[in-house]
């Protein structure tokens, strides 16, 4: 079968990072026609825009993207475009697998956990009030004219919707996979015991949902917290976690500790109709050219995809390339070695090619 895909490069090291991914699904023998379009730092240069029109219609075209890391300024700047295509488009599910492929630097072996975060409310809404504008100070007289506890004059504010909506859908979209795919518990991430009528709401409607999957599903809530400090003791004991928003992002990074770096850590973010995968990690411009990065993360990525597309046996050729060359520790970037001054690290060029060479092996 034939598919018409979206392909958007990215900045930094993210062209590099994609075009190791594309060589690496032309390996297995998938006809994709590969439609490019960009956004981030070179679409302002073009267009002035950092999410051209061009690059939305696209994706909202062919319903499924890949996509390379975009940079985001911190505390200045323009907001992610990463955030504003999730948002813009409904992908209301980013899902991250925390999934061991047998990096000797971890000290837990055979992680198997999926992150489910909610992607269009909590503070990444992006309601925001700078400190001292005359709105935020509207805004803080108003809060402080009806609550008991004071907001300080001179705040910059963030806001943190919940929505019952939301919460029900990412929930659902959780116990749903974990049926579709033999999954065996959802735990719900809250802070609950804090915000009881944001992430209460968020707890509340989880365990609504969980009703409809008595006696299929196991259904736990875990305050966020205490899960950071049980996953480093024992990330065997959790399956599929569904978070809001920002302890989605936070856990994940900590996931992506658990298995050897955010080299590793794959991402698909999906919608009712569309959908777009990308790795974790960030476009790292200083690496930018340098042949040096580990273009794992997008590659696992694109296996989500392949899966999302019908394409199982080929993802699962794919991945298992992936643990071959990791495990043989020997054609492996010096991110995946025990001594990151490894001498014998090999650069992105290097590991692709190793990685299609294990691919045509697996598929005689």
């Amino acid at each position: 079968m034939s598919y018409k895909l979206t392909l958007i490069p990215g900045d930094g090291i993210g062209p590099e990072v994609t075009d190791a991914t594309v060589k690496c699904i032309e390996a297995l023998g998938v006809d994709i026609e590969w439609e490019r379009v960009i956004a981030g730092e070179c679409a302002l240069e073009k267009y002035g825009k950092l999410l051209p029109d061009e690059a939305l219609e696209s994706i909202r075209k062919n319903k499924i993207a890949l996509k390379g890391p975009i940079t985001t300024p911190v505390g200045k700047g323009f907001r992610s475009v990463n955030v504003a295509i999730r948002q813009l488009l409904e992908l209301y599910v980013c899902m991250r697998p925390v999934k061991s492929f047998g990096v000797p630097t971890t000290f837990h072996e055979d992680v198997d956990i999926v992150i489910m975060r909610e992607n269009t409310e909590d503070l990444y809404a992006g309601i925001e009030f700078p400190e001292n504008a005359p709105e935020t100070n509207k805004l803080i007289e108003d809060i402080n004219a009806i609550s008991e506890k004071k907001i300080r004059k001179g705040s910059a504010i963030s806001i943190k919707p919940i929505s019952k909506f939301a919460s029900e859908r990412i929930a659902r979209f959780a116990f749903e996979y974990a049926i579709k795919n033999n999954r065996k518990k959802v735990s719900c991430i809250h802070k609950a015991n804090i915000m009881k009528h944001t992430d209460g709401l968020f707890l509340h409607t989880f365990y609504e949902v969980a009703k409809e999957y008595e006696g299929k599903v196991e259904a736990e809530d875990v305050i966020v917290d205490n899960l950071s400090m049980q996953l480093t003791k024992r990330p065997k004991f959790f399956d599929i976690l569904v978070l809001p928003n920002l302890y989605g992002d936070i856990i994940s990074d900590l996931g992506a500790g658990l298995i050897g770096g955010l080299g590793l850590a794959a991402g698909a973010n999906i919608g009712d109709t569309m959908a777009v995968f990308e790795p974790t990690h960030g476009s790292a411009p200083k690496y930018a050219g340098k042949n040096k990065v580990n273009p794992i993360a997008t590659i696992l990525s694109a296996s989500l995809m392949l899966k999302h597309l019908g394409e199982n046996d080929k993802a699962e050729i794919l991945e298992q390339a992936v643990e071959d060359i990791i495990r043989e520790n020997t054609s492996v970037t010096y991110d995946l070695k025990p001594d990151r001054d490894d001498p014998t690290a090999v650069g992105t060029k290097e590991i692709t090619l190793a990685i299609i060479k294990r691919i045509k092996e697996l598929q005689k």
